[in-house]
């Protein structure tokens, strides 16, 4: 099995590479057609708490399981995991029935924590500083950069919408890498290799990450 693409495998191997999705026109797609609603305060406040509650974490001296935990509970807090999901699931997502999503969405949700909580700890110590945001058709980007010790600083970028009826974020991108085709990418190379078993890709996904 490939080894999956993180924001921070990509940072140690090249930082510029760029997937075939465009942000926006990815996001447009996810959201589309609805007026603006939510503000540049309140997109920079969402990414203010999500970004403080990350450095809780990563903090934390947690390890394993525990530090897992909190990364989930930070991802049901600030991300729309429904819009990751089901975009990540792409266009199997069509043919899901209700229960079927639900439990994939679920799955995905943990597999998630544990795929980025086990990395993160490489953050301990790190500072994000909010540069800025702008407006982006139906969604906000904001703009943050990491500094680490020792290292040169990175872009972070959190795209952030309010059409779920709440202030999310649904997709990360780390120095032009979108975190939603990079998911896309994985999960539908783990549903081929299922052959399209839908039922079989939540149940590894529960273990995986």
């Amino acid at each position: 099995m490939p080894t999956p693409t993180t924001p921070m495998t990509i940072r140690r191997c090249n930082r510029r590479t760029v997937l075939g999705y465009g942000a926006a026109g990815l996001a447009a797609a996810l959201l589309p057609g609805e007026a603006l609603a939510l503000t540049d305060a309140q997109a920079r406040a969402l990414i203010q708490r999500a970004v403080d509650d990350v450095n809780v974490a990563i903090s934390s001296g947690k390890t394993g399981p525990a530090l897992y935990a909190m990364f989930e509970r930070i991802f049901q807090k600030y991300a729309d995991v429904n819009v990751i999901a089901r975009s990540a699931l792409g266009v199997a997502a069509r043919q899901a029935s209700p229960a079927q999503m639900a439990a994939f969405t679920q799955a995905f949700q943990g597999y998630l924590s544990r795929k980025y909580g086990k990395r993160f700890r490489e953050f301990i110590g790190a500072r994000f500083t909010i540069e800025g945001a702008r407006p982006i058709k139906t969604f906000y980007e904001v703009k943050t950069t990491a500094i680490l010790k020792g290292q040169a600083p990175f872009e972070v970028l959190w795209q952030v919408s309010d059409r779920s009826g709440a202030d999310k974020f649904f997709n990360l991108i780390v120095e032009g890498v979108n975190m939603l085709a990079s998911e896309r990418t994985e999960i539908g190379a783990m549903l081929d290799r299922r052959r399209g078993n839908i039922d079989l890709l939540i149940q590894d996904l529960k273990t995986a990450g």
